[in-house]
């Protein structure tokens, strides 16, 4: 028995507890959690290497080694997609019905499928504003990846998402995620 693995995994259904209670526009819930470890954690960081060499993005392959280090990953996802009828025009169109024509599957092969519903994006943002919380409370070391998430997508571990963030955790005597090495 590992108390400190015990109480991460405790941690990490707690976070996804508090994305899924955080308040939703027009209170409809489009939000999607998993909780990931052991081998979904070397394919997430696996995939952010493929996608920083893809990409030429920096990041990627820095936070894969955060991934690895990691016993844990909370990933929170949203169905982006899914408009509120409200034509606030947010997502850069007139009206839902044109965002929702518009909608398709990455066609131009970005990191996020879009358009997506502006107000779906922030519930998005306060369920994982709301998750990292709980980790800070229980003093579990943490950061929020999109990296992450964008490896989640690709990987199609959070079905129906059009966006998402991944929040590794890591419980030891120096913090994992304080000292990364900057990217040019």
């Amino acid at each position: 028995m590992d108390p400190e693995q015990d109480a991460m995994m405790i941690i990490a259904s707690l976070m996804a507890v508090s994305a899924r209670t955080a308040p939703k526009g027009k209170g409809v819930d489009t939000i999607v959690t998993r909780i990931v470890t052991g081998n979904d954690m070397d394919r997430i960081a696996d995939e952010m290497i493929a996608i920083g060499n893809k990409t030429g993005l920096p990041p990627f392959p820095r936070d894969a080694q955060n991934i690895r280090d990691s016993k844990v990953c909370v990933l929170i996802g949203c169905k982006g997609a899914e408009d509120l009828g409200l034509n606030c025009g947010g997502c850069g169109y007139q009206t839902c019905k044109e965002m929702r024509e518009k909608a398709s599957h990455n066609p131009v092969q970005s990191l996020f499928t879009g358009p997506n519903c502006v107000i779906r994006m922030a519930d998005l943002g306060i369920a994982v504003g709301s998750a990292a919380k709980t980790a800070q409370i229980h003093n579990a070391d943490n950061r929020i990846l999109f990296t992450a998430g964008v490896a989640a997508l690709s990987l199609h571990l959070l079905p129906d998402c059009t966006c998402a963030y991944g929040i590794p955790l890591s419980v030891t005597g120096k913090n994992i995620f304080f000292d990364r090495r900057p990217v040019t």
